[in-house]
């Protein structure tokens, strides 16, 4: 039987509810072994592990506030891979090695992108991917600042070694908030934005977003009306709305079209009348 947690925001340990049941406790520092990591801690049923140069590092939990901004980036990218099938969404704790001269981890990216031509083949059995991912996204977490670190220096380092095309960090907090490009050389570069606020992807072809959007989180429906999002968000919806609207202009114009003719049909009358001529 398993113990209950709950996770205390001042200790960063987890807390059984059931005191007379021993609980887990991280082994975030722990030095292992790579094959030992991928027996025991990759898939490890309490806690969720990332591995670098022989130590365990725990992945922070995040908060509420993160949490929305990474569904609503997720809804948007969702939308993005709908209208064009390019590639596949990859998230719940898959992860991939990054082995770079002098420094080996393993990763777990929040979100990540594997594109239908990247040279290694994503299968759908796969617990983790063998290859790099073409994008990869992390929502920053507040618990400490080795975590904060960690998605802002050590990841950037580490994705841009491995040749992760595009890394977003995705901050709730607008602090950290950031967006890379590998530049001709292997380097991140930032990219920058479009208006002062909107992002757009080489990646991914066609897929924009403002930044500010991140923080109001616009509905799809409200988005599928702009002009930034018309390209990918609810392509079918903006189709039946311009049919609507082509149809009500239509019903206009034949609503016209009759009260001229009953107006010409009057006029006509009157004008027999006028001759003599009953009607």
């Amino acid at each position: 039987m398993k113990t209950l947690h709950t996770l205390s925001r001042t200790s960063g340990q987890y807390q059984s509810n059931h005191p007379s049941i021993e609980e887990e406790t991280s082994e975030d520092g722990l030095r292992v072994t790579e094959a030992e990591y991928w027996k025991k801690y990759y898939n490890h049923p309490e806690f969720n592990y990332e591995w670098k140069n022989g130590y365990l590092e725990e992945k922070p939990m995040a908060d509420v506030k993160g949490s929305l901004v990474y569904q609503w980036f997720s809804d948007i990218l969702r939308c993005y891979f709908s209208t064009y099938p390019i590639g596949t969404i990859i998230n719940l704790e898959i992860g991939f090695r990054l082995a770079l001269p002098g420094d080996i981890s393993i990763r777990k990216p929040d979100m990540a992108v594997v594109l239908n031509n990247n040279p290694v083949m994503l299968h759908l059995t796969d617990c983790n991917f063998a290859g790099i991912f073409d994008l990869c996204i992390e929502s920053l977490s507040y618990s400490d600042l080795r975590e904060i670190k960690r998605d802002t220096v050590d990841k950037k380092k580490e994705y841009q070694g491995g040749g992760v095309r595009e890394y977003y960090i995705l901050d709730a907090r607008k602090i950290e908030t950031a967006f890379y490009r590998l530049g001709e050389k292997g380097k991140y570069r930032k990219i920058k934005p479009v208006n002062k606020e909107i992002i757009q992807s080489e990646a991914l072809p066609g897929f924009q977003f403002r930044i500010p959007d991140m923080y109001k989180q616009p509905s799809l429906k409200e988005m599928a009306a702009d002009e930034v999002y018309q390209g990918y968000v609810l392509p079918f919806y903006q189709k039946a709305r311009q049919e609507a609207e082509q149809e009500k202009q239509r019903a206009e114009f034949e609503k016209q079209r009759a009260e001229k003719a009953e107006q010409r049909a009057d006029y006509l009358a009157r004008r027999l009348k006028e001759l003599g001529v009953e009607v």
